[in-house]
């Protein structure tokens, strides 16, 4: 067995899409030294085939398309100097051992103790190992920030019934195949799911010449935005069947037809609605799943609403010195999104990792800080709240989705049965990532816990 090379940096960046390389530039323009660690060939991420626009609206103030929104960031890591590890696999951070960690560590500890412990500087930091095309490499650095993006559910996850021919693809599939690789998926294809990029890709097999029978989805509303729903489906005549789904896949090598069925109010198929419809294609879009394994392998606590890590106003998960941003945090709505809370991430890795090697002028924060413990918790219609705590006291964010649409709802920000804010009654909707600030004045009113919820209000 080969000797396994070492490499020292202040911070490690996994994974080269909008969120690894936002917060590589921000742990840069802080003066951490910075490495992206990326397993494909490119940086870019999932951008590189969103040849779509809509991108950069918010950060660049100007319309892009994903590849050209995602090569502005390129040519900056390239003129900051960023090494750039590409082709390389992250296998684990400190040897997959953080589960162990925690089942010894923090049992018998005072509460006061193990929040100590969370935000100390870390002295000797973390190691990544990685895979690369000549051989294993270890990373030491002082802080690393998870930034590898989510996975498709495929259809074994979600167990649609019938035989296995080949054609069902994940939406994000079949666009790398159409936009990467100049493949047609099908001629005539069924799309499952109205999550945004069912909706984006029921558009672009519009505009290959493909005919696009329908996109049925199982909730009794769209999923995605509204600008994709009147963009992709209504300027182009394709129907939105809603309360429907696929309940059957028909076909021997390749698909031949789906059967599709009506659902009840518990989203369950309604017998005697079944309908085939003839297709040799069927896309889903179903959901998305963060790649947290080698977070969790690293003893990373996920937070089972999300399936992303939990995490403090500063995306600081429990493990000291890890951090989690972008769609592996929780799935985003808007790439500007994940660009903005990577940063934010970024910079508050690299001032962690200069605290702890002792850089003047480093630390993220003034000896006047005061330290606080608040678990933060998501109720009523609101499906999830980040970060999950609040470690000390200052400004800053929550934000969250909601469960289903809501034409009227009230946000309320309540600690200990007492209510501390509320807003003015407004619609919500499940496709769009809402954010609430929290000020160091809500803050002082709040016991060890605060809890976010939206509460609809009832119409006279």
């Amino acid at each position: 067995m080969g000797e396994i090379r070492t490499r020292d940096f202040d911070v490690a960046v996994i994974g080269g899409g909008p969120a690894g390389m936002g917060a590589a530039l921000a742990a840069h323009e802080a003066g951490a030294s910075t490495v992206i660690i990326e397993r494909n060939e490119h940086l870019g991420g999932i951008l590189r085939q969103c040849i779509h626009p809509g991108f950069g609206l918010t950060h660049f103030k100007e319309e892009l398309t994903g590849p050209e929104y995602a090569q502005r960031f390129i040519d900056k890591v390239s003129e900051s100097g960023i090494e750039t590890m590409l082709g390389s696999m992250a296998l684990a951070i400190d040897g997959g051992k953080g589960n162990e960690r925690r089942a010894g560590g923090d049992a018998g500890i005072p509460a006061d103790d193990v929040c100590a412990e969370r935000e100390a500087p870390a002295a000797d930091g973390h190691t990544v190992t990685v895979m690369t095309e000549t051989g294993m490499v270890e990373i030491s650095c002082r802080s690393v920030v998870l930034a590898m993006g989510c996975r498709e559910r495929t259809r074994s996850e979600i167990k649609i019934p019938g035989s296995r021919p080949a054609g069902v693809f994940t939406a994000g599939l079949a666009q790398r195949y159409i936009n990467i690789e100049n493949l047609r998926p099908g001629h005539r294809v069924v799309i499952l799911g109205s999550g945004d990029i069912g909706l984006i890709m029921a558009r672009r097999c519009a505009l290959e010449g493909l005919e696009v029978e329908g996109v049925y989805e199982l909730m009794p509303y769209a999923n995605g935005l509204h600008r994709n729903v009147k963009n992709c489906l209504e300027d182009f005549g394709i129907p939105l069947h809603l309360s429907t789904t696929v309940t059957r896949v028909i076909g021997r090598d390749r698909v031949e037809a789906v059967e599709v069925s009506r659902v009840d109010a518990d989203l369950s198929p309604i017998p005697g609605t079944e309908r085939i419809i003839p297709c040799d294609a069927l896309l889903l879009s179903v959901g998305l799943i963060p790649e947290n394994e080698i977070a969790q392998a690293a003893g990373v606590e996920l937070d089972p609403r999300t399936r992303g890590a939990r995490v403090d106003q500063d995306l600081q998960t429990g493990v000291p010195g890890i951090f989690s941003c972008g769609n592996v945090l929780h799935v985003h709505d808007l790439a500007d999104n994940v660009t903005a809370e990577a940063e934010r991430a970024g910079k508050a890795a690299a001032l962690r990792a200069l605290a702890g090697r002792g850089t003047t002028g480093s630390p993220a924060e003034d000896a006047t800080t005061r330290r606080v413990d608040i678990a933060v918790r998501a109720s009523g219609l609101a499906g999830y709240v980040v970060p999950s705590r609040i470690t000390r006291m200052g400004s800053t964010k929550l934000f969250f989705r909601v469960k289903r649409p809501v034409e009227q709802a009230r946000l309320v920000i309540s600690s200990g049965g007492e209510v501390i804010f509320a807003g003015k009654p407004r619609g919500f909707k499940p496709s769009i990532m809402e954010s609430a600030p929290l000020t160091a004045k809500i803050l002082e009113r709040t016991g060890g816990e605060l809890t976010l919820s939206i509460e609809p209000i009832e119409e006279l």
